[in-house]
């Protein structure tokens, strides 16, 4: 779930997801010490979900209003050629 999903949520729904989602936590762990879980990753997911929730909540309740900014994607930088030339002489003659 990412948080643009999570804020399209209104408060009932981000209170009774949470609910959800501590519940299905809570059964994973219980069977993950007794048996090994098919995705165990499933946990991390939920876990972040569940922070991810929490922080939209937070946010709300603060009255944070979240700006997106798309930044523009510049090319990385190249290195120079003595830089390169520098590293690779350190290299060859260093070891």
């Amino acid at each position: 779930m990412k948080a643009e999903e999570v804020r399209a949520l209104d408060e009932s729904e981000v209170k009774t997801r949470i609910a959800e989602l501590e519940e299905e936590r809570f059964r994973l762990r219980f069977r993950s010490g007794s048996e090994a879980l098919e995705d165990a990753l499933r946990l991390r997911k939920i876990r972040r979900d569940i922070a991810r929730l929490h922080t939209v909540a937070r946010e709300r309740a603060l009255g944070i209003k979240r700006v997106v900014v798309k930044a523009d994607k510049k090319p990385a930088a190249k290195k120079s050629p003595k830089k390169v030339a520098a590293k690779k002489a350190t290299k060859a003659g260093g070891r």
